[in-house]
């Protein structure tokens, strides 16, 4: 099956923005990307600093979605800057290689390395090396609210703990997680492609026996975590936050970020008001990370 990739240009705000709007519309789910290359005889611009692609299945429905979501990207553009939505159709066997000039060796904290699965690499003997195929799902490393996460695992993991990853995307922090020592992780995801990708990258990580993945969402069979992960847009995780609190341990950690600056102070209220206490703000750019720690349950 061939697929239609929708793609903008925009700054962060726009971006979770245009990201919010696509989730509502496409199977897949839309990525946000930091753009590392811009186009060929273009200079960089920090107003079409991130990418938002989704991708439509080319077929008459999707086609006529991807319609209706050029529209509503037309009207998002009457408020926030970004550039025209672009469309070109994909083979599918032909939709990684699209990705892969975009990536390369990442190193991230004191130990991680994030290596992209088609890329050599001769790690270093402390090295954590990550390897990655991101496939149709989010989480790359390459944007700031997944590289906030993997510096506050490394920081924050001590131990063996059971950790749930709250729309796991590539799977990405539950390998990291996994590589940390953790002994037990739950990664859930709501998009399918999402679970397939990260069942996949599980694989070739080789932390089966450590790193289970589900299709779903934190639910009431999450709980007596001592780490939840949770990179999405802030309005969910405010959404969210009476389950994260059922689903930690007292003096669980819970990491929250793909929030823009702005809107930080909602989330911190939100788990304030469970008994999630914040004990860090990390930033990178406009992006935050939330550190929180569960208040004795009694």
């Amino acid at each position: 099956m061939n697929w239609l990739e929708l793609s903008i240009q925009t700054d962060a705000e726009g971006a979770e923005a245009a990201a919010a709007l696509l989730n509502e519309m496409v199977e897949t789910g839309a990525a946000i990307e930091q753009t590392i290359i811009p186009d060929a005889g273009e200079p960089f611009d920090p107003a079409r600093a991130f990418t938002v692609r989704a991708f439509f299945a080319a077929r008459s429905d999707q086609r006529e979605q991807l319609q209706r979501a050029q529209e509503s990207l037309w009207h998002l553009a009457q408020l926030r800057a970004m550039t025209e939505p672009r469309v070109r159709e994909l083979a599918e066997e032909d939709w990684a290689e699209a990705w892969k000039r975009y990536y390369t060796i990442l190193h991230l904290g004191k130990h991680l390395v994030i290596k992209p699965s088609w890329l050599e690499y001769a790690p270093r003997a402390d090295d954590i090396v990550i390897e990655l195929d991101p496939g149709m799902a989010f989480g790359t490393g390459l944007h700031p609210t997944t590289r906030l996460c993997m510096l506050a695992l490394e920081q924050y993991q001590t131990g063996a703990p059971r950790v749930l990853d709250v729309g796991t995307g590539s799977g990405i922090l539950s390998i990291t997680a996994a590589k940390l020592g953790a002994r037990e992780i739950l990664a859930r995801d709501t998009d399918p492609v999402a679970v397939e990708t990260a069942a996949r990258n599980v694989a070739i990580n080789r932390a089966e026996s450590v790193v289970r993945v589900e299709r779903g969402s934190i639910d009431a069979s999450c709980n007596s975590f001592d780490l939840i992960c949770i990179n999405i847009l802030a309005e969910v995780i405010v959404e969210l936050a009476p389950a994260l609190a059922a689903a930690l341990r007292p003096g669980g950690i819970v990491i929250a970020s793909g929030i823009l600056d702005f809107k930080s102070d909602d989330v911190v209220d939100a788990l304030n008001a469970v008994g999630i206490e914040m004990i860090e703000k990390k930033q990178e750019e406009d992006w935050i990370a939330l550190i929180g720690k569960m208040k004795d349950k009694r």
